[in-house]
């Protein structure tokens, strides 16, 4: 029996690749009139509004929507072209980056119209924020472990419980919950599980912050109390929620930004590298991270066409995951061990990048599952568990 994870190759189309020249000339200008300052973790450090409705303007912004929710109706790949020229240059898309790359095709897939309507064109126009509410206390990446509860009442159903390391609640409109909505079967425990349209801002939702150690808030705990979500908010079937999760996943792994957070300190330290005589050992090892990266890259782009096709592609998402969070660590000790500049956050160029990927990079190999987890989800697809 021959097994394959790997989905088939595809290569960017043409008309898509045209694309990449108008997004660099655009974010050049931007960076020349001082609009942003590249930063690594772009997609969770780089909070900017203003900055997402100027992409959303110029059609940037739920490319992949279709235009009767007032999105643009494009390819996931010319889509893709996008977000790796934005991720690779630093800019600011934290605001709008969890809706557009999971919350927008989950709704698409498993959203009523009323919710198609009530959301679509404003994730396109870059004024609705979402998050996700997976993870708990205690839970962690077992999402089937998951406490949350939701018991149905007249109208609707009654949600309590903690979601944790939420990016961007304390900023964002709403969230997908996921909850359990029957008692655990020991069995199954991916039964009984089902997803909810939250709107955070609430009186019966407490957002706390979760503070790095520089004092920026990006992740978040939040705590929902016996809040009342009517049954128009209901994402896809009761009881599915495990089947939609795992489909949701595969948005969230699979993407150039696990294997693009820390580019543009890769690109800035080459940079420097290249103006000094550098020994053909350290050469190669920053050839070998280059090499790394190009092939993670093949395999991501080939998970978004999977993905456009419809086809399932959670077990290589995991791959692209856990294999390019690991990369992205390598980048930041790479780094760390050949430049002699100490890091500094309020420098500039690598030694400002530096620092900021140092903070971050314990939370590399968590997000959106550790790597633990993410082996094992590997080992049962190829059968070895």
């Amino acid at each position: 029996m021959t097994l394959t994870i790997v989905p088939t190759a595809v290569p960017l189309p043409q008309a898509a690749e045209l694309l990449r020249e108008e997004i660099r000339n655009f974010l050049a200008a931007e960076g020349t009139a001082g609009s942003f300052v590249p930063r690594v973790d772009n997609w969770l450090q780089g909070w900017d509004p203003d900055f997402t409705r100027k992409l959303a303007v110029r059609g940037w912004v739920g490319m992949t929507i279709p235009t009767e929710y007032g999105g643009g109706g494009q390819s996931p790949l010319r889509r893709y072209v996008v977000i790796e020229e934005l991720l690779a240059s630093g800019a600011p898309i934290a605001a709008h980056w969890i809706a557009d790359r999971q919350i927008a095709p989950s709704l698409l897939r498993y959203g009523s119209d009323y919710q198609k309507q009530r959301y679509l064109p404003g994730i396109a126009r870059g004024e609705i924020y979402f998050g996700i509410g997976m993870s708990e206390p205690d839970a962690g990446s077992d999402l089937a472990s998951v406490r949350t509860r939701a018991t149905q009442v007249d109208g609707g159903w009654r949600i309590s419980g903690t979601k944790v390391w939420t990016s961007g609640a304390h900023n964002a409109h709403a969230f997908f919950v996921l909850a359990r909505t029957e008692p655990l079967d020991t069995a199954n425990r991916h039964a009984g599980l089902s997803q909810f349209i939250v709107e955070l801002r609430q009186p019966q939702i407490e957002v706390r912050p979760i503070r790095l150690l520089s004092g920026e808030q990006h992740f978040n705990e939040v705590i929902i109390d016996d809040l009342f979500v009517p049954d128009a908010l209901v994402l896809g079937e009761i009881g599915s929620g495990w089947k939609q999760v795992t489909s949701e996943l595969s948005y969230e792994r699979s993407g150039p930004e696990r294997i693009l957070s820390t580019f543009p300190l890769l690109a800035a330290a080459i940079g420097e590298l290249r103006r000094t005589d550098a020994a053909t050992s350290e050469r190669a090892r920053w050839g070998s991270l280059v090499g790394r990266l190009w092939t993670l890259r093949q395999l991501s782009i080939s998970i978004a066409g999977a993905l456009s096709r419809g086809e399932q592609a959670d077990t290589s998402a995991a791959v692209v995951k856990e294999l390019g969070t690991r990369l992205e660590g390598d980048i930041v000790e790479a780094v760390a061990e050949s430049f002699s500049t100490e890091p500094d956050p309020d420098g500039e160029g690598v030694p400002r990048m530096l620092a900021e990927a140092i903070l971050q990079m314990p939370g590399f190999t968590l997000r959106g599952g550790t790597n633990e987890i993410l082996q094992g989800v590997i080992a049962r697809a190829i059968g070895l568990r």
